[in-house]
């Protein structure tokens, strides 16, 4: 399968960008048992750069991802 994914800024103004378009899933996990996170872990395949740039944006904002 194949996402975009897209982070929305915990201002509640629906403010969203696209950080990374037509990934590949290479693996979506289990839950883990008990886990309260509130969402689910996708595991995408993309360039070392695009991986640095999700990792700064979510720590600043929630991600998600859409199926393309």
């Amino acid at each position: 399968d194949r996402v975009d994914v897209v982070a929305a800024g915990d201002g509640g103004a629906g403010d969203a960008s696209v950080l990374a378009r037509g990934v590949r899933v290479a693996k979506v996990p289990e839950p883990v048992e008990g886990s309260a996170a509130g969402g689910a872990l996708v595991v995408v395949s993309v360039p070392r750069a695009t991986a640095h740039r999700l990792v700064g944006a979510a720590t600043t904002a929630r991600l998600a991802v859409t199926v393309c």
